[in-house]
């Protein structure tokens, strides 16, 4: 869903959270997440590692920018544009390959 138009008080359903469509839905469903509540507290970058070892598919890296709009929106903030996240994604896995 856009960002601008989610509901805290109505996401019930994985498309009702902040830039989840019906890719992003099943992709979380094939890692065993079916509620939006679900996700908090999960880690983005765990998260993509196990959808890519899952469909053994090396998936976009704007996927984890995905995952951490919503991750961050079920921990409380505010709904934001998945790339938003982009730059912060980058600058993680910059740190975490040792080039940081």
């Amino acid at each position: 869903m856009n960002p601008s138009k989610v509901d805290r008080t109505r996401v019930v359903l994985l498309t009702d959270l902040p830039n989840v469509g019906k890719a992003s839905a099943e992709d979380f469903r094939l890692l065993g997440i079916h509620a939006p509540s679900q996700l908090a507290g999960r880690c983005p970058f765990e998260m993509y590692e196990a959808l890519c070892e899952k469909t053994a598919t090396r998936h976009d890296p704007c996927v984890i920018d995905v995952i951490m709009s919503v991750t961050r929106f079920m921990a409380g903030e505010e709904p934001r544009p998945w790339w938003a996240y982009t730059e912060e994604r980058k600058q993680s896995l910059k740190l975490k390959a040792g080039n940081g």
